[in-house]
């Protein structure tokens, strides 16, 4: 039974060994661009209480929720590349099906906050500060958290509740729910339609949701007669929903093509899911948070507090050695 010796990541399973330290490299930036980034928008918003505003709480929640998973996700597939380390236990791969599931499924949810976020503001201006407020968001943020953490858990208990044969070796950068069903003794086509409906419902209801709100923005901006933010307003809209996509699009792929038997190449699967999965991650600090006025204005006044503070300090310093020599 697999289920006590544990599993192996393979990550890319048909990639030669002289490419395992470029990858390993590649895979180790990912992390720390993904650590940086959401980490600065973490400190910043929690440190600068006039970024207590309710579209900076979701983004909040976003960097906590791209920093976790990458954080549980990442440093195993590195160790694999790196350290030829590519082991998991069982209830470590469990975990990270729970993980993958429930922070995936709560992305969704967080974009599905900034587009109602989005649309009130540009198509409600009068009503936004009573419709979306900090006490508003911060409860739809909890209730998120919370629903998703149940869709990850019955996923996780659902996978951990099959058996499996003597084959141990998971195609992929960390456990799926895909990956661990693959390995499974049993039929499991119930259990994947099951999740695939889960899947669906996470993925499709959202994305309509967007796809919708995001389509009445872009019909305002029209409507508008100034150029100017007619043309920043689409550019706003443009990268947010290539971001948007990116997260989506492969994924609904991916699960679909899995559900209709779609043979996909092993390492053009396991691509596919690093960019879809990793790529947003660090695009959504800056496509989200590092691009608006605002915390370019908290970057900028901190920068030149550190330099004042800088000068003052090497100040200081000459007239302590002056008064020394003397």
């Amino acid at each position: 039974m697999a289920n006590h010796t544990g599993f192996i990541l393979l990550g890319f399973p048909g990639i030669r060994e002289k490419f395992y330290t470029p990858v390993s490299i590649a895979l180790f930036m990912f992390y720390l661009i993904s650590l940086f980034s959401n980490g600065a928008v973490i400190a910043l918003i929690l440190c600068n209480r006039r970024l207590y505003q309710p579209m900076y709480l979701v983004i909040l929640n976003l960097a906590i929720s791209d920093l976790l998973f990458d954080t549980i996700t990442l440093p195993k597939i590195v160790a694999r590349y790196w350290s030829n380390d590519g082991s998991i236990s069982f209830a470590g791969c469990i975990f990270q099906v729970f993980s993958a599931h429930f922070l995936g499924a709560f992305d969704s949810y967080i974009f599905l906050l900034m587009a109602i976020d989005r649309y009130v503001a540009i198509c409600k201006p009068l009503r936004y500060p009573s419709i979306v407020t900090n006490r508003r968001m911060i409860l739809l943020c909890c209730c998120f958290w919370l629903f998703t953490a149940v869709i990850g858990l019955v996923i996780a208990l659902l996978d951990s509740s099959i058996q499996f044969c003597d084959k141990n070796r998971i195609p992929s950068c960390y456990c799926t729910n895909t990956a661990v069903l693959s390995l499974a003794c049993e039929d499991v086509t119930v259990l994947k339609r099951l999740i695939f409906g889960i899947a669906m419902f996470v993925l499709l209801l959202p994305f309509a949701f967007i796809l919708f709100s995001y389509g009445v923005i872009i019909r305002v901006i029209i409507s508008q007669t100034q150029t100017d933010s007619r043309r920043r307003a689409f550019y706003t809209c443009a990268t947010h929903l290539c971001v948007i996509g990116l997260y989506f699009v492969p994924r609904i792929f991916v699960y679909v093509a899995n559900q209709v038997n779609l043979f996909l190449n092993e390492d053009i699967n396991v691509l596919i899911l690093c960019f879809y999965t990793f790529v947003p991650h660090m695009a959504n600090p800056i496509i989200y948070c590092l691009r608006t006025k605002e915390i370019r204005r908290t970057l900028k006044n901190l920068i030149e507090r550190r330099i004042l503070m800088r000068k003052q300090n090497m100040s200081v310093m000459n007239t302590i050695s002056g008064l020394s020599l003397q």
